[in-house]
């Protein structure tokens, strides 16, 4: 397994950054190990390049009002590296790992790119291979950048487990698993049906996700935990949505076209809920963990059990005044008594 490392003569550091990522070098060629496959250095095969978002600290802080999504993609994306030499500093025996995963990258999407390539790859299926594939999709789609920032965000501000974005980045599968798809979901839309599906596989054996590349995905999404999750390929999940582990969007039977559920903007589903058939999950709407949704739940309320029903009853249901999406609160029914 090879690492791509990208670097970018247009990048400039200011000295205190200099030297710590020197040290930072001199640590990965300290620790690395000559007969070590996956540390060995690669480029892109095609010669497309990505667009640069790194400059100097000064000129990024310049204007912290500044709306440009851009200027909020250099910002995260230097806040991560910020993170990871103040982790490296912390463990140095993870020089290496950060060096290769981050900090010898000029810009969040080779970053992505050359991560995903190393989880995704094995014996026939280059890391290089891959990594060009990757990172030909992210470059030439801005829009999927800015939804894994999106999502990096919604992470961090919804997970309390999440300590910081270059952690997200790193360890949370259902992040890698969402970012993965909207490779592959690029890929089915432009008919690489072949090389969607075979994302799909990799990403359900690495990180036991299972989201069809059909599937239609927003931004702003949290997969907490993620494990289990299957997603039918006609469903679609709007923005701003948290999903727990062991979920299914999914069908029910063999009926084919459009026979998945729609999930609305802040949706929360909880953890081994079902829900099933071309059904749709009103914007706002709360599933409790282990229910079954067999029609369609109402904005704005709270469906609970097998089969699901509303709390406060069908005619007049219990309304939430919050976004369940961003409370994250999975246990506060209205009339919930033991």
């Amino acid at each position: 397994m090879a690492t791509c490392i990208h670097s970018s003569k247009t990048e400039t550091r200011t000295q205190n950054n200099r030297n710590i990522d020197n040290d930072l070098l001199n640590n990965y060629v300290k620790y690395r190990r000559t007969n070590f496959p996956d540390l060995v250095s690669c480029g892109p095969i095609s010669e497309k390049k990505s667009k640069t978002y790194i400059h100097t600290q000064t000129e990024t802080l310049l204007d912290e009002n500044n709306d440009d999504p851009e200027k909020k993609f250099v910002d995260l994306w230097l806040q991560m590296r910020d993170e990871a030499r103040s982790d490296v500093q912390q463990e140095p025996i993870l020089s290496n790992y950060y060096f290769t995963s981050i900090l010898s990258h000029d810009s969040l999407e080779n970053a992505l790119a050359n991560y995903l390539s190393m989880k995704l790859s094995n014996s026939s299926l280059p890391t290089c291979t891959l990594y060009d594939l990757f990172l030909g999709v992210l470059t030439e789609n801005q829009e999927i950048i800015s939804a894994v920032n999106d999502d990096l965000r919604a992470v961090k501000e919804r997970d309390p487990a999440c300590i910081s974005y270059v952690h997200c980045f790193l360890n949370f599968k259902g992040f890698l698993a969402c970012q993965a798809h909207r490779i592959a979901h690029n890929l089915w839309s432009k008919d690489r049906k072949i090389l969607a599906l075979m994302i799909q596989n990799r990403v359900s054996e690495v990180f036991a996700v299972d989201i069809h590349p059909g599937a239609k995905i927003g931004r702003g999404i949290l997969l907490d935990h993620a494990t289990g999750l299957v997603v039918g390929e006609t469903a679609v999940i709007e923005d701003n949505v948290s999903i727990l582990h062991n979920v299914t969007l999914g069908g029910t039977g063999k009926v084919s076209g459009d026979r998945h559920p729609k999930i609305g903007k802040g949706v929360l589903i909880g953890a081994g809920t079902c829900v099933l058939g071309n059904v749709r999950v009103e914007d706002g709407a709360k599933i409790g963990a282990g229910s079954v949704v067999l029609k369609r739940v109402p904005a704005r309320t709270t469906a609970v059990g097998n089969p699901a029903k509303l709390i406060g009853g069908k005619e007049n249901p219990f309304k939430l005044d919050k976004m369940p999406s961003f409370t994250m609160d999975h246990t506060s029914w209205s009339d919930y008594v033991i």
